[in-house]
This record gives structure tokens, sequence and C-alpha cells, in this order.
């Protein structure tokens, strides 16, 4: 199959390679998949306050609160809100901790395995967040917030190395 025509010697996409145009791609639908889960943490915030605060207490059955609430963390939603925005406070001051550690480490390592690493481990801590804590049924604000940190650093691998991935195909200009 032929390039179009705009790839023809001559033309301004012409010192592009397929190669530079899979390099693009991949490293396009990379950092937005990994921002994309990033963005998830926001729109399971209502889910996660209903699962995290008790909804309604049943009065018809005399139950222990400790077993009744056993995965409550927070007695109202308001407190969990408040958990929640500091769980966001946490994990912006982490990314923007880690973007400078991700930048240097980056230039001193492979920019692959860098990437790959972080994206990578940032999937896994977000699954234990959201999975592993319910399915071993074990709630802890400060797990919570330790993985969160962890995340936010993990997640800031993303944009310092796809933007030295595109200046070493592409060109600094």
């Amino acid at each position: 199959m032929a390039w179009p025509n705009i790839f023809r010697r001559g033309t301004a996409f012409s010192r592009f390679s397929h190669h530079h145009v899979v390099v693009f791609l991949l490293t396009f639908f990379s950092y937005s998949l990994l921002h994309a889960s990033r963005k998830t943490f926001s729109n399971v915030k209502v889910s996660i306050s209903k699962q995290w605060t008790p909804t309604a207490f049943n009065k018809s059955v005399r139950l222990p609160v400790e077993i009744w609430s056993r995965n409550h963390l927070f007695p109202s939603a308001e407190e969990a809100t408040l958990f929640l925005g500091t769980l966001d406070t946490i994990f912006l001051f982490s990314y923007a901790v880690g973007l400078f550690i991700s930048g240097i480490v980056g230039d001193r390592l492979n920019l692959r395995w860098v990437l790959s690493f972080g994206m990578c481990s940032s999937a896994l801590v977000v699954f234990v967040f959201g999975t592993v804590t319910e399915w071993l049924h074990f709630y802890n604000k400060a797990l919570y917030c330790c993985l969160w940190i962890v995340n936010g650093l993990l997640q800031s691998t993303g944009w310092p190395c796809v933007v030295a991935v595109m200046g070493n195909w592409f060109g600094k200009a």
C-alpha cells in the first residue's frame, strides 16, 4: 500500500517514516490512557463516599455497630468527602514532586523502561486501591493515602518521558 501524496518526497511530511507515525500514535495513546486512569477517581467519588459511610441503619435487626458498619470509614458523607478531597491533594502534591524526579530519572535511564514501569505500576496501584481492598474487605485510611502518594509518583513518569520520546523522534524544535 502506498503512502498518501502528502508523504511523498518534497512535502512537509516526507522526512517522517512510518516509524515516526507509530511512535507518535503509541505515545499519544499511552499518555491518553494514563491520563484517563487518573481522571476515573473523580468519576467514582460519589460511589466511594456512599460505600465508606452508613447510608441507613436497619432498626429491625439488633447487630453491634462494629458488625453492621465494619467497612464504613466515616460516620457522615461530609467527612468522607473531606477525606476524598485530601486524597486529591495528596495525589497532586506527590504528582508535582514526581514530575521533577521523573524528569531526572528519565534523563539518566532508558525512557521506554521508565515510562513502561510508571504506567504498569500505576495501573497496579489503581487496581489495588479499587478492587483488592474491596475483595479483602480491608478499609484503611493510611493505606489509601499511601497508595495515592505512590500513584501520584508513578503517574508523574508519563509527561516527562512522553515529551522526551517525542523530542527524540521529532526533534527538539
